[in-house]
C-alpha cells in the first residue's frame, strides 16, 4: 500500500469523500463513500473496487486487519480533520471511497429457471427503511432490487449503514417504469403491488413463482399509476388494531413468506 500524510481540507481527494458522502453517485461505475473498518472489510470481501482509504494518524493500526490490495492509495489525516469530511454523529476512525457494481438485469433477472423474487421500489425516502430492506431481501434469497425515480439512493450513508453490507453483493438497478415493467413482463415476472384493501392475503399468493414486490412511499404507499400496471395486489393480515406497517417491517415479512413457500432454499 502507498500511504500519504494530508493535512488540508482542500485535499482533492479529501474533497471526493465529502462530496460522496453528500451526494453519492446512482451510476455504475460512480463513487460512494463508506465509513467503519466492518463495511470497508464487507466492501473487500464482496470484491468491490477500493478507490482511496482515509486513515486517523491515531487508528493506523486499522490497516493491518483490512486485507487490501497492493495498488489501495493509503492518506493518513489527523482525526479533526477526517472527521469534517463525515456524516455521522460520532465518526469512525476510518474511511474510504468505492467505485460501485455494475450490475445488469441479468443480474437482476439471475436464472430465471430459478423463479426470480424481486424488489420494486417506488418513491421510498428513509434510507434507514431502505436499508433495512436491503438487508432483509439478501437474507431471504431476493435476486435483486429495482430502484424506481422518487426512490432515495441506496448509496446514501445512512442506507449503506443499515444494509449492512447487503448493499455492496445484492444486484440494484435504477430504473424508469416503463423500461421496468416491459422488461419484467418479457421475463415473465409476475408484479404484485403492495395495499392495505382489496388485496389478497400473501399467505394466498403464490409467491414461488416469477414475482416482484411493488413496494411504495413510507406515507403514501405506492402511487396510483404504478399500482394499476401491477398484475395484482397483495397484503399482509394484522390480528392487531394497528393500520399498516412500517415499509421495512412490511417488506421482510412478505419476504419471508416468499421464502418460506420457496423451501428456505
Amino acid at each position: 500500500m502507498t500511504v500519504r500524510i494530508i493535512e488540508s481540507k482542500q485535499n482533492a481527494r479529501l474533497k471526493e469523500l465529502r462530496r460522496s458522502l453528500a451526494y453519492p453517485a446512482r451510476v455504475p461505475g460512480g463513487l460512494a463513500g463508506i465509513e467503519g473498518p466492518n463495511l470497508i472489510e464487507e466492501a473487500l470481501r464482496s470484491g468491490l473496487r477500493i478507490d482511496c482509504v482515509f486513515v486517523a494518524q491515531d487508528a493506523q493500526h486499522l490497516l493491518d486487519a483490512l486485507p487490501f490490495p497492493a495498488e489501495t492509495e493509503v492518506l493518513l489525516l489527523p482525526a479533526e480533520l477526517l472527521h469534517s469530511a463525515l456524516a455521522t454523529e460520532t465518526p469512525q476512525p476510518i474511511a474510504a471511497l468505492i467505485r460501485l457494481p455494475a450490475f445488469t438485469w441479468e443480474h437482476i433477472l439471475g436464472d430465471l429457471r430459478q423463479a426470480p423474487l424481486l424488489l420494486l421500489l417506488a418513491g421510498l425516502q428513509d434510507p434507514g427503511n431502505l436499508g433495512t430492506i436491503l438487508r432483509s431481501a439478501e437474507a431471504f434469497g431476493a435476486t435483486g432490487i429495482l430502484s424506481l425515480p422518487g426512490t432515495v439512493s441506496a448509496w446514501n450513508p445512512k442506507a449503506v449503514r443499515a444494509s449492512a453490507g447487503s448493499l455492496f453483493r445484492l444486484p440494484l438497478l435504477s430504473v424508469a417504469p416503463e423500461e421496468c415493467f416491459i422488461r419484467l413482463r418479457e421475463a415473465g415476472v409476475k408484479i404484485l403491488t403492495t395495499a392495505m384493501h382489496g388485496a389478497q392475503p400473501a399467505h394466498r399468493v403464490n409467491l414461488a413463482a416469477p414475482v416482484a414486490l411493488l413496494i411504495g412511499n413510507e406515507g403514501n404507499g405506492v402511487p396510483p399509476e404504478l399500482a394499476a400496471q401491477a398484475d395484482g395486489a397483495i397484503t399482509i393480515q394484522c390480528p392487531g388494531p394497528v393500520e399498516s406497517l412500517n415499509a421495512a417491517v412490511a417488506t421482510g415479512v412478505l419476504l419471508y413468506e416468499a421464502a418460506r413457500q420457496r423451501g428456505m432454499r
